[in-house]
């Protein structure tokens, strides 16, 4: 099939955008709850019903994508992503806020993990892990940007103009991937029966396996994630544009990873990367609350991000192989455990935020992960990869 050299280009600016409006709120958090009148605990539901919306979509756009094609859908869901955040710029409550964030996560559900379907369907297994890792940093950049960049916008315009930013970064991705995608040829892929590929995966102990850790590990890194602004500021007293800076740490780690992913693979390879990553992730994760210099937070957080998109990356490299047939659904499906699990993880550490120290939390996690580095890398790669 003859592509346009651009579109793996456009997929990272969508991917970028998706992500960086998924962050957008970590660090507005304090300034939500300031001009709603609520805890931090009930102005996190701003982030973990995106989480839900967007983890719960995954099965239905992971579908479509498979029928009609993945750039079409991802198109699509870029400029369906415009209604929810105009909707959160003229948000009167907190309600209201929800409510668009659950329409902009459902929306922004058939970006990411199609996007990876697509890199699936059009790059062998041997060149995968490098080809995801560049997508991978295009997302992680959004992220960067989502919780720096908001932190700047809501102390010099207010937290509602993040949410005008996000709306025209959509149009504008979301518009060039469908120009784009309406110039490719090639035949449509062929209609895929999706609960017979869902029983097929759930069925599967190996399909099983990667799904359940994933939902541990979006639990317990992205669970932390989430509150790495809001600690900051409650610990150390820094402003929103400086507990951004800081957070933004975790995706300039990630960037580095996804810079060095070839060489480490090379040396060390994919367990290597897992343990690599469970290692990094317990170290910055612990230290963040146990080091009591605001200097080292920066670090922290940067050694948190380097660990997780070592070990993630891993993950969705394996999790391409569950169904190579319907590769859009079984993303779709990985991406789904992976946010319903960041979900719960954000509920558990919001509870921990208003009713324990949050030290706990991360202790929890980064004990976690550690572990989950090492059973990964015991487990291997899946046999239909080698």
């Amino acid at each position: 099939m003859n592509k346009p050299a651009n579109i793996p280009a456009l997929l990272g600016i969508c991917c970028f955008v998706s992500m960086a409006a998924m962050r957008a709120c970590d660090t507005l958090l304090p300034a939500l709850a300031a001009d709603f009148n609520v805890t931090l605990g009930q102005a996190a539901r701003v982030i973990f019903v995106f989480a839900i919306a967007y983890g719960v979509l995954q099965l239905v756009f992971g579908a479509l994508g498979d029928r009609l094609g993945k750039l079409r859908v991802i198109a699509w869901c870029a400029l369906s992503c415009v209604i929810g955040n105009a909707m959160a710029f003229f948000s009167p409550d907190l309600d209201w806020l929800v409510a668009a964030r659950i329409l902009s996560g459902a929306c922004a559900a058939g970006v990411f993990p199609l996007a990876l379907a697509w890199l699936g369907d059009n790059v062998p297994y041997t060149e995968r892990q490098p080809a995801l890792a560049r997508l991978v940093s295009a997302g992680v950049l959004g992220m960067l940007a989502g919780q720096w960049l908001s932190g700047i916008i809501a102390e010099w315009v207010g937290w509602r103009a993040v949410f005008l930013v996000m709306s025209v970064l959509f149009l504008a991705a979301g518009g060039a991937l469908l120009r784009a995608q309406r110039r490719e040829t090639g035949t449509p892929p062929p209609p895929q029966k999706t609960l017979q590929t869902l029983r097929e995966l759930l069925s599967s102990p190996a399909c099983l396996w990667i799904l359940a850790v994933v939902g541990v590990e979006g639990a317990l890194a992205i669970g932390a994630l989430a509150f790495i602004p809001s600690w900051l500021q409650g610990e150390y007293g820094v402003s929103l544009s400086v507990a951004g800076a800081i957070a933004a740490c975790y995706g300039v780690g990630g960037f580095i990873y996804t810079r060095m992913a070839r060489v480490l693979l090379g040396r060390i390879g994919e367990s290597g990367l897992a343990r690599l990553g469970g290692a990094a992730l317990f170290v910055g994760l612990t230290s963040f609350v146990s080091v009591p210099w605001l200097a080292w937070t920066p670090l922290a957080c940067l050694l948190a991000g380097f660990g997780f998109y070592g070990l993630h990356n891993t993950l969705q490299t394996h999790a391409t192989q569950m169904a190579p047939h319907a590769r859009g659904s079984a993303m779709a499906l990985f991406a789904c455990l992976l946010f319903v699990g960041q979900s719960v993880g954000i509920v558990a550490a919001a509870w921990v935020a208003d009713h324990l120290n949050a030290a706990t939390f991360y202790w929890g996690a980064g004990v976690g992960l550690l572990l989950l580095g090492l059973a990964v890398a015991q487990r291997g790669a899946p046999r239909s990869a080698h």
